[in-house]
């Protein structure tokens, strides 16, 4: 008799929780499901990336205005990730290819306008990633000649190391709630690494957990509380298991496939002007391209949410030269996908060929915002999932 109350305790529970599932619509395979659908233990973060310093010489970079950041926070955005090029807050011989012995050598001004950029974010509410876009020995883009190879040279994990201690004493007592690290962008390897059209593939596994694990170690000694991401290999967007028993979260990205999203970026292909428009859904050199697709390229990130790795979404969007009506159909498939799983975004940038402001697009009437030139439809697709 004394287990009666207990068994109608459970017996209540089960009815009420079966009778929600039947007001949400649910059958039991879709609310079995539901119920198993990894949990994120990175918040969902939405937002964009800031292009201030991503130039090597920091007064080329992309600035953006304070309100832009106010902006952001009014639609609802809370994230930034500010991409960085090492070189832009050095000090050394630009007229040059810089030297080995110079790449530590930082430049408090510059760090100074770094650190202002961090604050203004932080005003307006917006958790803020930083990344070494450009790292001492590797960057994915070509344009600066290196002097050694990040994945190789022992002399440029050191420096990488010494620079992630830089930032990690700098920004020691701001919360992993406002700030974190985001160690390298878009790891891959060439035959040429200062050549940005040279063969390559993705950093073997265990130098990339060579670098990724000494950056840990390194930002970890100043602040155990420090969260710390690595961004998928092979230019970002493979997954990477291996490196779930370490504390990183990862960092996939919105650009498959690229035919549609970086259609004729001249930086990703040598005739662009030869390309014919893409479509979505539907056949990309004799292969197939749709939602079905897109679910599987992301299936290995869920998978990572599955073994208790935090996932976001640190790049993404679409170059202006795709028809906007196939950037929306698509972009709206990639969003929903993020979404059903947890998964934040960072929108490439606010401004510029890829954002929200000033896109450069043939192919739309803007809005007039502020003087600034809005795509209003992507926006809104935007804060659908703000």
């Amino acid at each position: 008799m004394k287990s009666q109350p207990n068994n109608r305790r459970v017996f209540f529970k089960k009815a009420a929780v079966a009778t929600t599932a039947i007001g949400l619509g649910l059958t039991s395979n879709s609310f079995a499901q539901a119920a198993r659908k990894p949990k994120n233990k990175l918040p969902r973060w939405r937002g964009f990336n800031l292009l201030d310093f991503f130039s090597p010489e920091m007064e080329r970079g992309r600035k953006n205005k304070e309100e832009y950041l106010k902006w952001m926070a009014d639609w609802g955005f809370d994230f930034v990730r500010i991409p960085i090029s090492y070189p832009s807050y050095l000090q050394f011989d630009r007229s040059r290819p810089i030297r080995p012995d110079e790449v530590l050598n930082f430049d408090e001004e510059r760090l100074a306008e770094i650190d202002r950029l961090v604050d203004l974010s932080h005003k307006y509410g917006l958790h803020v990633s930083l990344n070494l876009h450009r790292a001492p020995g590797f960057c994915i883009n070509a344009g600066f000649i290196e002097p050694f190879n990040l994945w190789e040279d022992e002399e440029a994990l050191e420096a990488f190391c010494a620079h992630w201690e830089m930032w990690s004493k700098r920004y020691k007592n701001i919360s992993s709630k406002k700030l974190s690290f985001d160690l390298v962008n878009e790891p891959y390897k060439r035959q040429n690494p200062n050549d940005q059209h040279s063969p390559g593939g993705p950093v073997p596994v265990d130098e990339y957990r060579k670098v990724a694990k000494a950056a840990l170690a390194t930002i970890k000694g100043v602040n155990k509380k420090r969260l710390v991401i690595a961004d998928g290999n092979g230019g970002g967007g493979m997954a990477v298991p291996e490196f779930a028993d370490l504390d990183l979260s990862q960092s996939c990205r919105g650009y498959f496939p690229m035919h549609i999203s970086h259609h004729k970026a001249s930086w990703v292909y040598k005739d662009p002007d030869a390309l014919i428009d893409p479509i979505w859904p539907g056949e990309h050199n004799t292969s197939y391209y749709g939602r079905e697709q897109l679910e599987k390229h992301y299936a290995p990130w869920i998978e990572l949410l599955k073994q208790g790795v935090g996932v976001h979404c640190g790049e993404c969007g679409c170059y202006n030269k795709t028809p906007h009506k196939v950037f929306l159909a698509w972009f709206g498939d990639v969003l929903d996908i993020l979404h059903e799983n947890g998964i934040g975004f960072g929108i490439w940038e606010f401004s510029g060929t890829f954002g929200v402001l000033n896109s450069g697009r043939t192919d739309i009437t803007y809005e007039d915002w502020y003087g600034e030139k809005l795509d209003r439809a992507m926006l809104n697709l935007l804060m659908k999932y703000a």
